[in-house]
């Protein structure tokens, strides 16, 4: 369960000024939705089940995190850093990915169709069969350098 309710990660949010520290927090199952975390450290955080459709992610350092179920569908990760992050079974259909570091990634299971992956580095990425890409191939019908 979250450490922190979503009135209260506002008030983070509003009270940190220009970086949020959140490194290491668990925001399990906690509504994100439309928040704006743009430039926040996450590093470490656990983000399971949550729902963050449509959040501003853009520069975030989410190093490490813990997506696993998350729900993201058009959240804006443009820049974040998602280095060994597990996207396992998240959802992140239309995100905007551009320019991700998603280095040695784990993507089992985790929607990305329609998303835009351009510029992304995909080093190490791991995926599966049930990995659906942003142009709906699965697995290893596609290849993540594909959509770079």
């Amino acid at each position: 369960m979250a450490e922190l309710t979503r009135k209260e990660l506002i008030m983070v949010i509003n009270s940190a000024g220009q970086r949020p520290r959140l490194a290491g927090v668990d925001l399990s199952a906690l509504d994100i939705i439309r928040l704006d975390l743009e430039n926040s450290n996450m590093r470490g955080a656990s983000l399971q089940a949550s729902k963050m459709q449509e959040a501003i992610l853009r520069t975030t350092n989410m190093t490490g995190v813990n997506m696993t179920g998350t729900q993201a569908p058009y959240a804006d990760f443009h820049k974040a850093i998602l280095v060994a992050a597990n996207l396992t079974l998240a959802n992140v259909q239309g995100a905007r990915l551009t320019e991700v570091n998603l280095t040695n990634a784990i993507l089992n299971g985790a929607n990305l169709q329609g998303a835009n992956l351009k510029g992304a580095t995909v080093t190490g990425v791991q995926f599966d069969e049930a990995t659906v890409w942003p142009d709906g191939k699965r697995g290893s019908a596609g290849n993540p350098n594909n959509y770079v």
